[in-house]
């Protein structure tokens, strides 16, 4: 697999470092896009509002034609989608109904703030931060400690050591995440107690099997796990060459975010059909549970791509690409040059104190 590592990294930080700075990234990012979610949501929800009924209408991906009194979106903070599932008249998310008219996202960032309150930019995060930063600091500490035990400790090297680490950091963070964030939908969704929602999981693990608790599973993997690989191949490609161009052996901050925002456009193009199927899963399978729907009558990730491709073409598996783009590109940039940014605060605490040791 190439040449042997020799030696180990210089000047080297804890995992418990490396989950302090990953840490900060994630709130950072989180504060820095989710307003631009809330704003995407609210000019959503003017055009077609979320809490209204909706009409009896059969579903081509279960069959139901009771008529719902739910709808589900999607919110982003930058970190992971989470479904919201919006009911009649209440619902934990108030925030989504507001009356008011926007004219454009730059009247909507004014008239919010004005009318409603600097804080309503950030309406529904904390809820999502209790997975999102977890996830987030299980995700960028697993690939520095994947991506440096192969070089340092299996000494292999090569550029596709990042694309390898990073493929598998994000297969491990969704699989841990994956089951909590079902859990957070069903709370939310049927307003159970603790002890209530014990109960309804392991009702639905004796029901369809322990399998069930990761539900919506397959769409994400085959989302993150091509877009992580990809992202930190093209990371650490990019930002070697810029490092090279500036004659400097180590990223500072714009080289960081500059790199970061590149790497994450690239991979949000290419995995895009991926997000497509990925968002009308996670949306389905809210919807579907909310309204008790069995989960054995969901259609697979592949029927539902043959589906958008039969009826939109190739143009619907490319759907929402400039958002995409600029929602991803910006959330990679600030995430991983303050990860960078305290990785390296650490790394120069650490030698400090170890001059003042020896």
């Amino acid at each position: 697999m190439g040449e042997r590592a020799v030696s180990v990294p210089a000047a080297s930080i804890s995992p418990v470092q490396q989950m302090l700075a990953s840490g900060t990234g994630a709130l950072l990012t989180s504060v820095f896009v989710t307003p631009l979610d809330v704003v995407k949501i609210r000019l959503q929800a003017q055009q077609a509002p979320f809490h209204q009924t909706l009409p009896c209408k059969p579903a081509s991906w279960s069959g139901v034609t009771r008529p719902s009194k739910w709808k589900c979106f999607l919110y982003c903070n930058g970190l992971m989608d989470h479904i919201y599932i919006c009911q009649n008249r209440t619902s934990f998310t108030s925030w989504y109904k507001t009356p008011m008219h926007f004219s454009g996202t730059l009247d909507a960032f004014v008239k919010i703030t004005r009318y409603e309150g600097l804080r309503s930019l950030w309406s529904g995060l904390p809820p999502t931060l209790v997975m999102a930063v977890p996830a987030t600091i299980i995700y960028f500490t697993c690939y520095d400690q994947l991506r440096d035990f192969l070089r340092y400790g299996l000494g292999f090297q090569g550029s596709h050591i990042p694309l390898v680490a990073g493929g598998l950091a994000r297969l491990g963070a969704v699989t841990v995440i994956s089951p909590l964030e079902l859990v957070r939908t069903k709370m939310q969704s049927r307003r159970l107690s603790y002890s209530e929602l014990r109960v309804c999981i392991r009702s639905a693990v004796a029901q369809d099997g322990l399998l069930s608790l990761w539900r919506g599973w397959g769409p994400t993997v085959l989302r993150d796990v091509p877009f992580s690989a990809l992202y930190w191949f093209n990371y650490e490609l990019v930002k070697m060459q810029l490092c090279e161009q500036s004659g400097m052996s180590q990223a500072n901050f714009s080289i960081s975010f500059t790199s970061g925002a590149i790497s994450g456009a690239i991979a949000a193009i290419l995995t895009l059909p991926f997000d497509v199927v990925k968002t009308r899963r996670q949306i389905q399978l809210g919807e579907m549970d909310s309204q008790g729907v069995s989960f054995k009558k969901t259609t697979s990730t592949w029927h539902i791509m043959k589906e958008i491709w039969a009826e939109l073409g190739y143009r619907g598996l490319f759907a929402g690409f400039m958002p995409r783009v600029i929602k991803v590109a910006p959330a990679c940039a600030v995430m991983i040059s303050t990860y960078e940014f305290g990785k390296a605060f650490f790394q120069k605490m650490n030698v400090d104190r170890e001059r003042l040791t020896s």
